[in-house]
């Protein structure tokens, strides 16, 4: 691929990346193309090789072998061109504790070449958008965990970077915090940035990542839509049944080894998974019997047996997440 398809087709490029530190194979010869307008996530468990990756991606760390290119700049050959390009919210936050975030932001404005007249806009603008205004005046040391989190993410979109990296940029933020993030970041992809995602968060990958791999010991194990990787590798559904409350005389265990029968029965093969209190998940195996049928049959037991409720539906991505992460060293 030539330069000039790289920094028309992709905003980044990673082929053959590999990092040891000293005989330790952290990352091992990682290929991605990473178009604009995508959001791009990479998970993986601790240890796995994330933050390596990123810190590799931003020149942090010297690349052991392999080259990686930024809007068609190779990082080893135009580092400095190459770093004006990226946003980047580190796993850690790394702020001054003495100074306010207004002050925060104006420092970084005038580090990134914001001229100074629009630094105290866009530091507004900014906290307007990741909901901390009402903290401007604020010390960094006073600000709480998620707050932190949410200058990090503002201050890597400094100086409209088109290729963003964010490195766990949800830790520590309560629920409703979140989902104003996401907000903010899928109103970012889609005016065009790059982002880069690392999380532990799956129903964070599933509402903002266009695709998404999953790595192991420095290694990608599998690349992919959530939907395709769903459909490869989860096997089947989960399906979950709540045992009505019965009275006290009535022996629990006996309705629930009959409604265990009657699953059985009807979906060979199904695995009992988790069995607490009044409800039991079950994972099917079976992928020939179509939805229409499994819910005439859901149906029919429920008549019949003390079933008060029932869910069915695709695997989960974090099942797809477990299958993988299991070999983590």
């Amino acid at each position: 691929m030539s330069r000039y398809e790289r920094s028309r087709n992709y905003a980044l490029v990673l082929q053959n990346v590999t990092k040891y530190y000293k005989n330790f194979l952290a990352v091992n010869g990682l290929c991605l193309g990473v178009k604009p307008y995508e959001c791009f996530g990479l998970l993986g468990m601790n240890g796995a090789g994330k933050t390596t990756t990123f810190k590799m991606m931003t020149g942090d760390e010297q690349i052991s072998y392999g080259k990686v290119w930024v809007n068609g700049l190779d990082i080893k050959r135009e580092q400095k061109k190459v770093q004006k390009l990226i946003g980047y919210c580190p796993q850690f936050d790394a702020l001054l504790d003495d100074l306010t975030i207004r002050e925060t932001l104006k420092i970084f404005a005038l580090i990134r070449g914001v001229p100074y007249k629009e630094c105290k806009s866009l530091g507004e603008h900014l906290a307007h958008e990741f909901d901390f205004f009402k903290h401007m005046d604020k010390k960094i040391k006073e600000l709480s965990g998620g707050n932190k989190r949410k200058l990090s993410t503002a201050i890597a979109l400094v100086g409209d970077p088109p290729i963003i990296y964010l490195d766990e940029p949800t830790t520590g933020m309560d629920p409703a915090t979140k989902r104003f993030l996401w907000t903010a970041l899928a109103k970012l992809r889609d005016s065009g940035k790059c982002i880069i995602l690392t999380s532990h968060s799956m129903e964070e990958c599933e509402a903002l990542c266009t695709r998404l791999a999953i790595m192991v010991n420095g290694n990608f194990q599998c690349l992919g839509s959530t939907q395709r990787l769903k459909n490869k590798f989860a096997t089947g559904y989960t399906l979950t049944i709540k045992v009505k409350k019965i009275a006290d005389h009535v022996n629990v265990d006996q309705e629930i080894k009959a409604i265990d029968n009657f699953i059985q029965r009807k979906f060979p093969g199904a695995q009992l998974k988790e069995k607490y209190q009044e409800l039991l998940s079950y994972q099917l195996t079976n992928n020939s019997i179509p939805w229409s049928k499994m819910f005439g049959i859901l149906e029919k037991g429920k008549k019949n047996l003390n079933i008060e409720d029932y869910s069915i539906g695709q695997c989960s991505l974090e099942q797809v997440f477990l299958s993988f992460t299991k070999h983590q060293q």
